[in-house]
This record gives C-alpha cells, sequence and structure tokens, in this order.
C-alpha cells in the first residue's frame, strides 16, 4: 500500500472515529437539557448489587435479607449523583423502589430525599405483576409526576417493562411522556 493511501485511509477513520465522538456528546448533552427542563425524566437501575432476584427469605423490611449493593455500587452510585450536578442539577425529585438496594441507590444520589413508590418494586420472582404495575407507574407519571427533574431508581425488569431499553446496573434511560400518553425514550447515559 503506498503511504499517501495509507494516510488517507488513517485520516478518514480519525475523521469518523472524531464526528462518532462529537454525535455521542451532542446526544448526551441533548439528554441532560431535557431532564434539567422537566421535559423528561430519569429511570435508572440501581447501582451494582451482585447476583440475581432475592432470596427466598426476602423481607422488604429487612435488608439483611435482600440483595444489597456492594462497595462499588455505593460507589458507582455516589458518582452517579455527581454526574448529575456536574450536568446542572443539584437538587431532583427522587422515588424509589422499596427495595433496600433501590433505596440506598436513591440515597447515595443525595439529590434529594428519598421517596418509595411501589409501582417502581420489583416483579421478578412475580412476573404476573408485570402489566399491573407497570400501568400504575404509567398512571402516575401522567398524572402525579411532580414537575422538575424526575429521578426513578427501580430494577431492570420495571425498566425493559416501561421502556423496553434492558439497562445495565447505574444506566439511566432518559424518557419523557408524549402528547398521546406513550413512553419515548429519548436515549441512554451509561457509566
Amino acid at each position: 500500500m503506498k503511504p499517501i493511501t495509507l494516510l488517507v485511509m488513517c485520516l478518514k477513520v480519525a475523521a469518523l472515529l472524531w464526528s462518532t465522538t462529537t454525535a455521542s456528546a451532542n446526544n448526551e448533552a441533548r439528554l441532560w437539557a431535557a431532564l434539567r427542563d422537566g421535559k423528561a425524566f430519569a429511570i435508572m437501575r440501581h447501582a451494582l448489587a451482585p447476583g440475581t432476584g432475592d432470596p427466598d427469605n426476602f423481607k422488604i423490611n429487612d435488608c439483611t435479607t435482600q440483595r444489597n449493593l456492594s462497595d462499588i455500587g455505593r460507589k458507582q452510585a455516589i458518582k452517579i449523583g455527581n454526574r448529575f450536578r456536574r450536568n446542572g442539577i443539584q437538587k431532583a425529585n427522587v422515588f424509589t423502589s422499596q427495595w433496600c438496594r433501590c433505596r440506598e441507590t436513591a440515597k447515595l444520589l443525595d439529590l434529594g430525599p428519598a421517596i418509595d413508590l411501589p409501582p417502581l418494586n420489583s416483579f421478578f420472582q412475580n412476573f404476573e405483576r408485570r402489566e399491573p404495575q407497570t400501568q400504575q407507574l404509567l398512571q402516575w407519571l401522567k398524572n402525579d409526576r411532580p414537575d422538575g427533574v424526575v429521578i426513578l431508581s427501580t430494577h431492570q425488569v420495571n425498566v425493559s417493562a416501561l421502556t423496553g431499553q434492558f439497562t445495565s446496573s447505574g444506566e439511566i434511560i432518559v424518557a419523557q411522556l408524549t402528547n398521546d400518553k406513550t413512553i419515548k425514550v429519548l436515549g441512554s447515559l451509561e457509566n
């Protein structure tokens, strides 16, 4: 291959990488602006809590019977809260599943009091709750969602049921309620 051809190929690859990075940064800026303006809401999977589901002896008011955040998960939740602040969100209306890992994630964001919202509770081990619970959450978003920045700390199954998106631990889906009262996903803010 001629040196000039190789140089041209390298420049094309560099231009493609630069345009992809720029587009990604522009999209992320758009998502943060939609959250700041209250035009969208954030629904996030709790921070890292190793494992799947909950033990057989699970009790909602006893964290020792639940799968909880690891030290890495706690650091991740703090980092996510700091990311909100770096993007101009100092305070938010923070709602959470009653599961300890979601409550702890919501509290560690340190953006406002963590308020229990039962439709955010996991239905992973009770899948017949998927439709009624998702409808309850949709009704809450339509009728009771407060003005301003709203963050929902919940479980992967809940995020998927509402948005159709699979999320990793700590991933934030930015979505909005459309005029016809359906959910439109604007994008994802990964860690």
